[in-house]
């Protein structure tokens, strides 16, 4: 895939869904971007390209969301994790036993290995979607 410039939530909820087509279980997926980036709004695109029909919403109080598809996609905030050891209590190995994962604030996740895709709010509606590291394969 390649870094997109996308003028609405639709266009960048569709980049998702092309980039979510491709997820296998192990997939990790790490987002970063400043808070209105988009992270969310990309995670919507995804879980439809995974084939979930279910409402995607930011998983920021609950930590992990799943939503069940040709593969279970986890899908991770790590805004107010803190220690290493409450991303130790998220279970992202056994997570990835099942299914993919995307996590937002993916930064803060030593992953050297995972995918690495950069949202950038642009203005208005727009963003660039960078695509830093893509799926190994």
């Amino acid at each position: 895939m390649r870094d997109q410039v996308t003028k609405s939530p639709a266009e960048t909820e569709s980049f998702g869904e092309r980039f979510g087509k491709r997820l296998r279980v192990g997939d990790l997926v790490l987002l970063t971007g400043e808070l209105g980036a988009g992270k969310t709004t990309f995670v919507r695109g995804v879980a439809r390209g995974i084939g979930s029909s279910a409402p995607v919403a930011s998983p920021t109080f609950q930590l992990v969301r799943v939503y069940t598809g040709r593969v279970q996609l986890a899908h991770i905030d790590l805004y107010r994790i803190e220690t290493s050891s409450e991303l130790a209590d998220l279970g992202l190995d056994e997570l990835l036993d099942q299914g993919a994962a995307v996590v937002e604030w993916g930064d803060r996740l030593d992953a050297p290995k995972a995918a690495l895709v950069h949202l950038e709010h642009l203005q208005g509606d727009r963003r660039m979607i960078r695509v830093e590291r893509d799926l190994i394969r």
